[in-house]
């Protein structure tokens, strides 16, 4: 019973270096992508809150932040897709994510830090609603530190480019 309860553990480590990571990177890249196509369709609001926005991002014109979420939520929602620059990407949506936090999910009056967390939810009863943000955020945090997984361009990138013990001079070797 041991010997095939560590066996199958182990054979999920092995799926789960494969597949782990790509699940995050299939669930945030779909709503960032979802995200940047509708302020690509949709009207600059961003005029109505820069003021909101923390140093300094509240420096930019509205329509260059404006571009800015658009474009990095499209090209970082690809990227996490195919994981390619995944690192790179997600540390920029973890920042936008904190932007979009502090100018518009969080409540713009709080006393208390039960006050506060009424704003910790999916819904805005006039208290904020960070809630899914926050988890965006945590969604990020293993993929900036431990990578896009096997499963991706990066690693595949790597692996090609990873010099070897028989060939150290050579930095490109022509397998993925």
């Amino acid at each position: 019973m041991k010997t095939f309860i560590f066996g199958t553990l182990r054979r999920l480590d092995g799926a789960g270096e494969w597949l782990g990571l790509l699940s995050l990177r299939l669930l945030l890249a779909w709503d960032f992508f979802e995200s940047g196509l509708e302020k690509l369709h949709g009207d600059n609001w961003f005029a109505d809150i820069q003021d909101a926005f923390p140093f300094p991002f509240n420096l930019l014109p509205p329509a260059v932040s404006w571009q800015m979420a658009t474009w990095f939520e499209l090209a970082g929602g690809v990227a996490l897709l195919i994981g390619f620059g995944t690192r790179f990407f997600s540390v920029s949506l973890g920042v936008l994510t904190v932007v979009a936090i502090a100018a518009v999910h969080w409540p713009g009056e709080w006393q208390t830090f039960a006050e506060l967390m009424m704003g910790y939810g999916f819904t805005d009863h006039g208290y904020g609603n960070f809630k899914l943000p926050v988890i965006f955020l945590g969604m990020l945090l293993p993929l900036i530190l431990l990578g896009p997984g096997k499963l991706s361009v990066d690693a595949c990138l790597r692996r090609r480019c990873q010099p070897t013990e028989r060939e150290p001079t050579q930095r490109c070797p022509k397998t993925c």
